[in-house]
């Protein structure tokens, strides 16, 4: 038998949800991978220093999946030039 209450409100499912390590360690993996330009090796390397220890193949995952989320989420962030859109240097 069913009951007649309504389901509570719940927020939107995290797109971190289902994943083993926390979003902090994944952001930073993906940053420290497209800002240095490092290898998948390189990244697993920086994280184990730091005691976390992930396989390249799962820090390339993480890349290929919260790459396009982080771009939407800097463009969002960026704004025009105050001057109009043109950069003078000054005299």
């Amino acid at each position: 038998m069913k009951s007649s209450r309504l389901l509570p409100w719940l927020p939107p499912r995290s797109v971190f949800t289902g994943f083993r390590f926390p979003p902090e360690v994944i952001v930073v993996a993906v940053r420290w991978y497209l800002r240095f330009g490092l290898s998948y090796r390189d990244v697993e390397k920086l994280l184990l220093e730091r005691g976390i220890e992930v396989d390249h193949v799962t820090v390339y995952g993480w890349v290929q999946r919260f790459t396009p989320l982080l771009l939407d989420a800097v463009r969002f962030c960026r704004h025009s030039p105050a001057t109009g859109g043109t950069w003078t240097r000054p005299t």
